[in-house]
């Protein structure tokens, strides 16, 4: 009998541990639902396909950290705006946000991480050294958090009249630019409009994209982008700096088929590095962010710390690399609101 109660008692005391002790051993914050949404700067279907694992990492990764999660929801937004514009209503929890959609929506949201990516081997402000097969750049340079915007002139005709008066080291006039069609992204978008449109600004006079004849803006992302330069519907694009790494194997594939990630072919029959050349660089952009939304369930100062470290860890492992490689993020680093003054001065100076 005397043993029997002192079992009881040790099993009891061990039942009292397990239920309130550490934290460890308390049980998990339960939620329903967390919603992440990336915005289309790469094909949404890219997108979706290449982070199809993210759910079960995140569910996973946010248990270890004490966070229990049924469903994880991940989503591409029709355009930058519409992705920040349902962080500020609520409706999305997670935004992948370009620093100038940030900076544009961060009355409502809060910056949590800035991506880390490899370098490129070609860092240059001369636009000529990013042209042809020889310079093709390579994702090999060291960790950064910033990249650059790059102007690039199509094939069309009037494309290339562009890259060779620059191939030859001639000076673009305003008139230059003037005279040939354009396709940008939305204004919220650091590489598709604010940083080229600083460029004009610094280097002819003060002038910017909406005082440019001829703007398609496009809301479709930068495939759409690069389709019009394939087809020579456009004489000039503006596109992050790795952008044609990422459509190098679909330039040259035929309109019916895709390559390796799922984009469609584009039918040309030259090297993408040849026919798609750089007549201007920008200066460095600071890196995209993941943001809360301020009026998420999870803007809490545990839950967004427990997120940083979910996505710190993800990205660590092979698989997590894997999946954010199709946005060229390497790492995340803990970031904060004031990392992103630039961006704001930026939007300030093209409005």
């Amino acid at each position: 009998m005397k043993h029997s109660k002192l079992f009881a008692t040790i099993a009891a005391a061990a039942m009292t541990t397990t239920l309130f002790g550490g934290v460890a051993c308390q049980a998990a914050e339960h939620f329903d639902k967390m919603t992440l949404e990336f915005v289309p700067s790469k094909d949404a279907d890219v997108i979706i396909a290449g982070t199809a694992n993210l759910p079960d990492l995140v569910k996973a990764e946010m248990a270890n950290l004490g966070y229990e999660i049924d469903e994880v929801d991940i989503t591409v937004g029709t355009n930058y705006d519409a992705t920040g514009e349902a962080m500020a209503a609520g409706t999305i929890d997670l935004g992948w946000l370009p620093g100038g959609t940030y900076a544009l929506f961060s009355d409502d949201t809060e910056v949590l991480l800035t991506a880390t990516r490899a370098g490129l081997s070609n860092d240059s402000t001369n636009p000529a050294d990013w042209n042809g097969d020889e310079n093709a750049t390579q994702k090999n340079g060291p960790q950064v958090t910033y990249y650059r915007s790059l102007i690039y002139a199509t094939p069309s005709e009037y494309g290339k009249q562009l890259a060779e008066k620059v191939n030859n080291g001639e000076e673009l006039t305003w008139e230059d630019l003037d005279g040939a069609n354009w396709a940008v992204q939305k204004t919220s978008s650091s590489a598709g409009y604010i940083y080229p449109t600083m460029w004009l600004m610094e280097n002819y006079d003060g002038k910017k994209i909406s005082d440019l004849t001829n703007v398609t803006t496009l809301d479709s992302g930068y495939g759409t982008a690069f389709s019009y330069a394939a087809a020579e519907s456009v004489d000039i694009i503006v596109c992050y700096a790795d952008g044609r790494n990422d459509y190098e194997e679909s330039w040259q594939l035929a309109t019916d088929t895709q390559d390796s990630t799922g984009k469609q072919g584009m039918g040309r029959s030259e090297s993408i590095w040849n026919e798609m050349n750089v007549i201007g660089v920008t200066e460095g952009i600071y890196n995209d962010t993941v943001a809360i939304s301020k009026s998420s369930p999870f803007y809490t100062d545990e839950l967004k710390a427990a997120i940083q470290d979910c996505f710190i860890n993800i990205i660590e492992t092979e698989e997590g690399k894997a999946i954010f490689d199709v946005y060229s993020h390497a790492g995340y680093a803990k970031a904060v609101d004031s990392d992103y003054d630039g961006a704001r001065a930026a939007i300030e100076a093209v409005r």
